[in-house]
């Protein structure tokens, strides 16, 4: 890697935030062993849609408390998880 060329770190960490979103949504996946495309990819973007609803209610959370939005969520993962487990939804 190049030392301090700016740009290349800033796509670096661009690439960082996208993977470790995708872990995330992993998160939110329901499990199967389907080959069913179909299936599978609504399970995705049922999954994405989970996660993007938690980040929300997470930055609204942020605001709210303490007016500004910081990058680490205060409404974790894991108690969306449970929330919807609870519900019968995860």
């Amino acid at each position: 890697m190049m030392n301090g060329d700016p740009r290349l770190l800033r796509e670096y960490g661009y690439r960082w935030e996208i993977e470790s979103g995708y872990k995330s949504i992993k998160r939110f996946m329901a499990a199967t062993t389907s080959k069913n495309f179909v299936l599978r990819f609504f399970y995705f973007v049922f999954a994405c849609l989970l996660y993007s609803i938690w980040r929300a209610v997470d930055l609204l959370a942020q605001v709210e408390l303490t007016g500004e939005y910081d990058g680490s969520p205060i409404v974790t993962a894991n108690t969306v998880l449970t929330l919807l487990k609870q519900t019968g939804i995860g």
